[in-house]
């Protein structure tokens, strides 16, 4: 990162990333997800209850925050776990519950 009068220039890579995660962030349905999950590890199963659809569904919808490095996931016997990977994400997460959150007030 470099500052020139005052104004920071950011990283390509930086923008980059910054911009893949909100893409992917911007469908209504990963976006549940990522509310649904919080700070907690959450089963599929867990999850497809929560967020109500199909869990073909909700696992496309994983694989693809997934990919983009948002979230992590953990295997116990046949179960399998996502967790938000990055805690900057919660903190966006927390920050749009704040914003957007009528309940959250």
């Amino acid at each position: 990162m470099e500052t020139i009068d005052n104004h920071t220039i950011y990283a390509d890579a930086d923008i980059e990333r910054a911009a893949r995660c909100l893409k992917a962030m911007s469908h209504p349905l990963r976006l549940k997800i990522l509310c649904v999950l919080g700070t907690e590890a959450i089963s599929v199963q867990d999850i497809v209850e929560k967020v109500g659809t199909s869990q073909s569904n909700i696992s496309q919808h994983l694989s693809i925050l997934r990919e983009k490095g948002i979230l992590g996931f953990k295997k116990d016997a046949n179960r399998v776990f996502y967790y938000i990977d990055d805690p900057r994400m919660l903190k966006l997460i927390e920050m749009m519950r704040e914003i957007f959150c009528h309940q959250c007030k």
